[in-house]
């Protein structure tokens, strides 16, 4: 056995992983795991997405579920969104934050029922975000984890034509589930939680189910979908699609020394809620004395495409640099997306992203670059 495949088999794998090799996905590493990357094309499937639906398969996040009396005092301890305001089933966007105001991880939690929680965190920070909730969940005897992220599949449909597609497979009406709601629903026969929540800046639905369930959950949502021109889209779809949406993705716009308030996401930071969270005090400092740097939107105004780790110039100094970058297929032009200090983060400002050695003029413009029509 060879070097690359003695590597390939300490990778982990969803359980769909039969179909992306039978439907000819191109596998890649992603966070210790190995996925598919791409099936007809990472611009079809990026259009496909934006123009009718897209079919990703997102087992490989991590589910975590928090019961008891004290489970809504643990996670507003744990997290700098107000999960107070949580009806059931409803979700928020929140993080995990170091005392030092940095990010363990990006993650939604779900209000599924009276003292009844899961947390949905990214796949390679999952067995960094499960040591951190066991070791808080520590000094709360009235709470319950349980590590569900092996027995759970999840599938993201996305698109303008997702509502459309799904609904023939479910009696739940679809109409009722609002942006970032869910309900429980049977979908083609197989017991979900229906979640309209996404990564893509489109409309469309999460389907948590069983890990066991989910390839029949998958084969039927391609067969429903193909009518309509749904594509199976892989990794390098979401992050094109993510990045036009202005979505931060951990490990490059979030990080253990970014802070949620210099990522832009100030929205999802309750300073002011009743109860005191991890890396409350370093937030309110940072607010109280001013960021030392931004995340903004870069548009490149001549040829190159951007990368992670780009210097980002002005006047021929280093500013900062690029965290993510990419060609954006929607809008046929180079973005990127990355810090700077305060005083060149405001739209129109004029910089340089450095690209082989040669600086290429480039704009900071207001996020999102890309807003789907209401």
């Amino acid at each position: 056995m060879g070097e690359h495949e003695t590597a390939a088999t300490a990778l982990q794998r969803t359980p769909l992983f039969e179909r992306h090799q039978a439907l000819g996905a191109r596998l890649v590493e992603f966070g210790g795991w190995e996925m598919p990357v791409q099936y007809s094309g990472i611009i079809e499937e990026h259009r496909a997405v934006r123009e009718r639906a897209g079919l990703f398969d997102v087992s490989h996040m991590g589910e975590f579920r928090i019961t008891g009396s004290g489970a809504l005092a643990f996670l507003q301890s744990l997290v700098p969104n107000d999960v107070s305001k949580l009806a059931i089933n409803q979700a928020l966007y929140t993080q995990l934050c170091l005392p030092t105001g940095g990010t363990v991880d990006d993650l939604l939690i779900y209000h599924l029922g009276t003292d009844d929680y899961m947390a949905v965190v990214n796949a390679g920070t999952m067995p960094k975000d499960w040591a951190w909730f066991t070791e808080h969940a520590a000094a709360h005897a009235d709470v319950t984890l349980r590590n569900d992220s092996a027995t759970t599949g999840l599938i993201a449909l996305q698109g303008p034509a997702a509502q459309r597609i799904l609904q023939p497979l479910t009696t739940t009406d679809l109409h009722t589930i609002a942006y970032y709601h869910c309900q429980p629903g049977t979908v083609s026969g197989i017991e979900c939680l229906i979640s309209r929540t996404g990564y893509t800046g489109e409309d469309g639905f999460e389907l948590y189910c069983s890990a066991g369930q989910v390839g029949a959950l998958w084969d039927a949502l391609l067969a429903a979908g193909r009518p309509e021109g749904l594509l199976p889209a892989g990794l390098g779809a979401r992050d094109t699609l993510r990045l036009e949406a202005g979505y931060c993705l951990y490990g490059h716009e979030l990080t253990e020394d970014i802070t949620p308030l210099e990522a832009g996401l100030g929205w999802s930071v309750k300073l002011n809620k009743e109860s005191d969270f991890i890396g409350r005090q370093a937030l309110l400092d940072e607010k109280q004395h001013g960021l030392k740097r931004k995340l903004v939107g870069i548009v490149l105004r001549d040829r190159g495409i951007p990368r992670a780790g780009y210097a980002i110039m002005r006047e021929g100094e280093r500013i900062g640099e690029v965290t993510s970058g990419t060609m954006c297929p929607t809008l046929e032009q180079a973005v990127a997306l990355g810090y700077v200090p305060p005083d060149a983060a405001a739209p129109g400002t004029q910089l340089a992203i450095e690209i082989r050695g040669k600086p290429v003029a480039a704009e900071v413009v207001t996020l999102p670059f890309y807003k789907r029509a209401k």
